[in-house]
């Protein structure tokens, strides 16, 4: 039977004093937002900490807000609060889609966004869509505030570039342009995901030709991935581009550095790429 070392749980009243705590426990501490997979490795004993901060009770971490063009998710908004969110829906319904299918409705009333990028489990649908939403992360730590791309976030398996005593604080997503159509396809076996691909188009003429791509791979490897070689072969004339699907789902596995794991061989991760471009492919792009 596993059971929790014990700890102490600390909850500071904004997000100033959840930095000096993380200062002046160091090494012992760790921020606790859902928890649900924190709790996990630690009931596992992959982690142990005396101290947990709890960051969910800080007012206004969990908003979800409109501001010139740009769409801000606190960091600690639940999985089930974006889900649900009238705003997301209407300005961003990709979003809410893939919210819906992260896990359950368990996971997703305690599990926040803020904390599942932290965590850095390669399996993330979020780490992948905001990947090709052209998002950033807000970061506070005793040196201030700093805005970080979501391409820069993710340095490794359970590795992200933040600092030892930064907290993420929210997510910050630009929705002014209607040119973009964006598109989330995965595989799954039971909750967990085997693969999630990200995919979003400009167009300017309704769908005829798109003249920039983003394209992110998550789940097949030790973190989300973009992959330059694919987007430039998901830009032109729309047949051009079906013509070269392929190839840029070969691009994509080679940027992804697929590994052999117990979710399936290298191989078969590169098979599954090939299948789910295409859907992410017609999907965003629309009728024809």
């Amino acid at each position: 039977m596993m059971v929790l070392r014990r700890f102490e749980m600390h909850q500071p009243s904004n997000v100033a004093e959840a930095v000096q705590m993380m200062s002046h426990f160091g090494e012992d501490a760790s921020l606790y937002a859902g928890g649900t997979e924190l709790l996990l490795a630690m009931k596992h004993d992959v982690l142990r900490y005396k101290h947990l901060i709890d960051v969910k009770v800080i007012p206004g971490l969990d908003s979800i807000e409109l501001n010139d063009g740009t769409i801000r998710i606190g960091a600690a908004a639940t999985h089930r609060s974006i889900e649900r969110s009238s705003l997301l829906k209407s300005r961003l319904p990709v979003f809410t889609d893939m919210e819906s299918l992260v896990a359950n409705v368990r996971v997703r009333n305690t599990g926040t966004v803020g904390g599942n990028l932290c965590f850095a489990e390669p399996h993330s649908d979020p780490a992948t869509l905001l990947l090709v939403l052209g998002a950033s992360v807000a970061a506070e730590g005793p040196q201030g505030r700093r805005e970080i791309p979501m391409d820069d976030f993710f340095t490794g398996s359970y590795q992200t570039c933040l600092e030892r005593n930064e907290l993420l604080t929210g997510i910050q997503i630009p929705v002014g342009s209607s040119n973009w159509r964006t598109a989330y396809v995965k595989f799954q076996i039971h909750e967990r995901p085997m693969l999630g691909l990200a995919l979003a188009l400009e167009t300017m003429d309704g769908g005829e030709t798109f003249r920039s791509a983003r394209v992110a791979i998550g789940c097949v490897s030790p973190c989300a991935r973009r992959a330059a070689a694919a987007e430039d072969l998901l830009t032109g004339g729309r047949r051009d581009i079906e013509r070269n699907l392929p190839l840029a789902a070969e691009a994509l596995a080679d940027a992804a550095e697929l590994i052999d794991d117990q979710q399936g061989s290298a191989e078969y991760k590169r098979h599954l790429i090939q299948v789910f471009l295409r859907r992410a492919f017609l999907r965003a792009a629309g009728p024809q």
